[in-house]
């Protein structure tokens, strides 16, 4: 690529970045990928309207995981409308609303790949807000435009509201992928969930699409009114009532924990069936979880396993399925001039139940840069 092209070949973006540990996010002016035939014949750009916020962004911009690499752009629950198409494009046409979720790419050859689970690739995958296998700087949702091939983009129904939609694009799948995979999606199954935030509330309506019972197990007795009324849960347990948790005892098929906090497993283990599954969905905060008895798992053939995310083709199916069933997020709406603030609160779990950025309208870059 000459001088001249490779010029051409990058636009400047506008976004909100994190430039050290303290996590507070500022405006800044990157560079992304624009659309010339020559080189970029998959790819597509998508003007961002809103983009979600995780609790994974907040790690990654305090450095929480001690893995951060600044100056970085969270945001990995993106959509927005197509702009620009390459010239191989098939999936998308100007116009059409589009997703990204946390994957922008991987090898495409090795086991995984090949078996429409991009999300395990051991080989290159891409990640969308931080550096991938190659070590190229990835800048995330929180900036006006993205650009990503079309392989790793999503179609987004038209019956579901954007700022509704884009959480589903990391939370929906990271709760429907093991829900399928593990068998826990039949009707008349009985299932728990642990914690009743981002990924438990939309755990809760997913289970309940696929007409299952399901119990919201917390420790927070105010959110049972929220879980039963709200929600359509069909019970509520208090984590530390020792009468509620033995009265239910033995009587679940499977349990979504989707707590991040460390928290004994035991108790929950206790809740399965024979053969039942417990399925981890949150696990940096139990990386020290070391006091657990093999015994119910031998004995009564209980699981622990786990899930993270999902492909493509599952995330499109999982997109399919909300439509079918009317599932969104319950969100609230900031703009990205109170996005530090909204930081804060969820770092103390003040959410209802996931933040979106309305980046369309509160993204904007100035006239002129300095």
């Amino acid at each position: 690529m000459s001088e001249l092209q490779e010029e051409q070949s990058h636009q400047i973006a506008f976004g909100w970045a994190a430039t050290d540990s303290s996590g507070i996010l500022h405006p800044f002016h990157f560079t992304r990928g624009t659309l010339m035939p020559s080189f970029f014949f998959n790819d597509i750009t998508i003007k961002i309207l809103y983009c979600g916020i995780r609790h994974s962004d907040l790690h990654l911009i305090r450095n929480d995981l001690g893995i951060s690499s600044y100056p970085i752009v969270p945001g990995h629950e993106i959509v927005g409308v197509v702009t620009q198409v390459g010239t191989k494009v098939r999936n998308f046409k100007l116009g059409d609303k589009a997703g990204v979720g946390g994957l922008i790419g991987s090898c495409g050859s090795c086991d995984q790949c090949q078996n429409d689970l991009e999300n395990y690739c051991p080989k290159r995958m891409h990640t969308t807000t931080i550096f991938d296998n190659g070590g190229d700087k990835k800048y995330g949702g929180f900036s006006d435009i993205f650009v990503v091939d079309q392989h790793f983009a999503f179609s987004i129904p038209e019956n579901l509201s954007l700022e509704g939609v884009a959480p589903l694009l990391g939370a929906g799948i990271t709760v429907f992928s093991p829900m399928k995979f593990y068998g826990l999606d039949k009707p008349g199954m009985h299932v728990g969930v642990v914690g009743l935030g981002g990924l438990g509330h939309l755990a809760v309506k997913f289970a309940k699409a696929f007409g299952m019972k399901v119990t919201v197990i917390s420790t927070s007795p105010s959110k049972m009114r929220e879980a039963i009324q709200h929600l359509k849960a069909d019970s509520f347990i208090v984590s530390h009532d020792l009468k509620q948790m033995q009265a239910a005892m033995g009587t679940m098929d499977g349990i979504f924990d989707t707590v991040y906090p460390h928290h004994p497993l035991m108790p929950f283990l206790n809740l399965l069936k024979f053969n039942g599954k417990l399925i981890m969905l949150s696990g940096p905060g139990l990386e020290k979880q070391t006091e657990l008895s093999i015994m119910p798992l031998i004995f009564e053939r209980k699981m622990i396993a786990g899930s993270s995310a999902g492909g493509m083709k599952e995330t499109q199916d999982m997109l399919t399925f909300a439509a079918k069933h009317n599932i969104t997020a319950d969100v609230e709406v900031i703009s990205m001039g109170y996005v530090n603030k909204a930081m804060d609160r969820l770092a103390k779990g003040d959410v209802h139940y996931r933040f979106v950025v309305d980046i369309a309208n509160t993204v904007r870059p100035p006239k002129s840069i300095s």
